[in-house]
């Protein structure tokens, strides 16, 4: 098996588990502190620990203009609005329910891939859509979850923040980024850092300092950092630039699986026959998915790749 083989596994591994981990670290978090603060903490530590280890190991931070443009957008998208409100929005919906609201990606990419690119559904591709239709109504339909105070608005903002990373996974995998993707990731962690602390002060949010907090929230901020932030994004770049865009939206039906079973167990989070229904419609959406043939993948990545110069 060849080295990239590995990595591409690996990258896969560190998205699917990692990724699904960071629903739960973040509701134990954002319980105690408030979600833009948090967040830019979290990814201004984990984009300057990137810079720190890059020099000690040699590697050049140098960016040229137009891709620093580029991270900074490429970091709105993903994490200052996608992850961003997605964490306030937790205060609103557990930490499972919203993952399963994730799920909805992989078919917003397709969506829009339709829209921007006029690239057709493959039959496989429409049979993944139907699905996830089926599975969000089954999700959001339950009356339990309606009733709770909140949840409304949270679900709704959930959805504008799949939107934002759709459109982030489509424009990075296409826009001129330094060609090192642990460089690229630290670029976009810190400017969406630097971002989401200005929000916190303008909307006035009450900061609180890790010192304060208990000792679970602070476990969970190191995991948010080093596994959520510095392993899984990278990742997630890297994947970006050797696999389809719609493989790697596939993480969004399997990060589900992961973060219902870790808000069961860790937060006494309720997991309805409804929802577990759901669970499964979605999931069975990565076959459909990710069934796609070679010279398919091949043809959606020219026209992205082509941006890279």
């Amino acid at each position: 098996m060849k080295k990239e083989t590995y990595l591409i596994i690996l990258a896969f591994f560190s998205i699917y588990v990692f990724w699904g981990s960071t629903y739960l670290w973040n509701k134990i978090v954002v319980s105690e502190a408030p979600a833009f603060m948090l967040a830019g903490l979290r990814f201004t530590t984990a984009g300057l620990l990137i810079f720190f280890i890059a020099k000690i190991t040699g590697k050049s931070l140098k960016i040229t203009p137009k891709q620093l443009r580029n991270s900074v957008l490429a970091g709105f998208f993903f994490l200052v609005y996608g992850n961003g409100v997605f964490v306030w929005a937790l205060n609103y919906v557990d930490s499972g329910f919203a993952a399963l609201l994730a799920a909805l990606q992989p078919l917003s990419i397709l969506l829009l891939m339709r829209i921007t690119q006029k690239k057709g559904l493959k039959p496989k591709s429409i049979v993944g859509v139907v699905l996830g239709l089926i599975g969000m109504y089954l999700l959001v339909s339950q009356q339990e979850i309606a009733m709770k105070e909140g949840a409304v608005l949270g679900i709704g903002m959930i959805f504008t923040c799949i939107l934002s990373w759709s459109i982030g996974s489509l424009f990075v995998a296409k826009a001129d980024l330094p060609k090192n993707f642990f460089i690229t990731t630290g670029y976009q962690m810190v400017s969406a850092g630097v971002l989401l602390w200005i929000i916190s002060l303008v909307i006035n949010e009450p900061w609180s300092f890790p010192n304060t907090w208990s000792t679970r929230a602070q476990i969970s901020m190191v995991c948010l950092v080093i596994f959520g932030g510095i392993a899984a994004f990278t990742s997630f770049n890297y994947l970006l630039k050797k696999v389809s865009t719609e493989k790697v939206a596939t993480s969004a039906y399997v990060n589900p699986v992961v973060a219902l079973f870790l808000g069961w167990y860790f937060l006494d989070e309720q997991v309805t026959l409804q929802s577990m229904i759901a669970a499964v419609v979605l999931l069975s959406g990565v076959y459909f998915i990710n069934s796609v043939k070679k010279n398919d993948k091949t043809t959606l990545r020219k026209p992205w790749r082509r941006g890279r110069g």
